[in-house]
C-alpha cells in the first residue's frame, strides 16, 4: 500500500493491524477537498494491502471527523460546478467502507459531524471515547444528508429515530447513541485504545477468509440499499448546495452566528 500518496491520512501498523487515521488536526478533522479524495481511495486500497487483516479507522488530536470544512464548503456553494464533480467520490467511499471485505474498527476519538459520522457508522464495529459526540447537522447547514446518512442511520436505529435525528441534525452524547444501538461500545476515554487493541487483536487472531466472508455476506443488504438510495441522495444534497438556505447557512457559520432560514 502507497502511504506516500495520502496527504490528509496518517497510517501505523501493529502486526496484521493498520490504523488509518484522518489526520487534519489543526481543522478538527474537518474534510476538504483533499480529504474527501484521500477517502475516496483508501478503503479500496487497504483492501488489496497484503500486510493487513484488521483495520482501525479513527482521528489525530481530540475529533474524529468535524463535518465539512468551512472555506470547502463556502467554495462549493459559491460554485456549484465543484460540488457536482465530487459526487462520484461520495459514493466511493460510501462503497470502498461497505465493500471492504476486512473487518474495520472505528475508534471513536471525539466528535463525528456529518460525513464523519457516516464513515464511523459504516465501519463494523463503533467504540467510542465517552468525550465523543456524533450527529449528521447536514439539515442545520441547509443541505440534505445525501453522503450516506439516509442509507446508515434507518438501518442502525429503525426508521422513526433515524428521521428523528437526521430532520433535526442534533448531536448525541456517546453514551446516547450505545443506548440507541447507533454505536457498540462506549468507555472512558483513557480506556479507549485498550478496548480497540483488544478487539482488533481478537479479530486479527481468528479465522480470517471466515471473518471476512461473514462480513461479506452480513453487508450485502447494506450494499443493496446503498446501490439504491445513493444515486438520489448525492442528487438531492447537490439540489440543496443551490439553495439561498444553503448559501445563508454558509456565511452564518463563517460568521458564528444562527442561521436565518427563509425556505428558499
Amino acid at each position: 500500500m502507497d502511504f506516500d500518496r495520502y496527504r490528509t491520512l496518517a497510517f501505523e501498523r501493529r502486526g496484521r493491524i493498520l490504523t488509518i487515521r484522518i489526520h487534519r488536526p489543526e481543522a478538527m478533522n474537518a474534510v476538504n477537498a483533499e480529504l474527501h479524495h484521500d477517502l475516496a481511495h483508501v478503503f479500496h486500497d487497504a483492501q488489496a494491502d497484503a500486510d493487513s487483516d484488521v483495520l482501525v479507522l479513527t482521528g489525530s488530536g481530540r475529533a474524529f471527523c468535524a463535518g465539512g470544512d468551512a472555506a470547502w464548503l463556502t467554495a462549493m456553494a459559491e460554485a456549484p460546478a465543484r460540488f457536482d464533480a465530487i459526487a462520484p467520490e461520495a459514493k466511493r467511499i460510501v462503497f470502498g467502507l461497505l465493500e471492504l471485505e476486512k473487518p474495520i474498527i472505528c475508534r471513536l476519538n471525539g466528535a463525528a459531524a456529518g460525513l464523519g459520522a457516516t464513515i464511523a457508522l459504516m465501519c463494523d464495529i463503533v467504540i467510542a471515547a465517552q468525550s465523543a459526540r456524533i450527529g449528521d447537522p447536514h439539515v442545520k447547514m441547509g443541505l440534505v444528508a445525501g453522503d450516506g446518512g439516509a442509507v446508515i442511520w434507518p438501518e442502525l436505529v429503525g426508521f422513526t429515530r433515524a428521521k428523528e435525528y437526521l430532520l433535526t441534525g442534533r448531536m448525541l452524547p456517546a453514551a446516547e447513541a450505545e443506548r440507541i444501538g447507533l454505536i457498540n461500545h462506549v468507555v472512558p476515554d483513557e480506556q479507549l485504545d485498550a478496548k480497540v487493541d483488544a478487539l482488533a487483536d481478537e479479530l486479527a487472531a481468528g479465522a480470517t477468509q471466515a471473518i471476512r466472508w461473514t462480513k461479506v455476506v452480513t453487508n450485502l443488504p447494506l450494499v443493496k440499499r446503498a446501490h439504491e438510495l445513493m444515486d438520489p441522495s448525492v442528487a438531492y444534497e447537490m439540489a440543496s448546495n443551490r439553495t439561498a438556505d444553503h448559501h445563508e447557512a454558509v456565511r452564518a457559520f463563517v460568521e458564528k452566528r444562527a442561521p436565518r432560514f427563509t425556505g428558499r
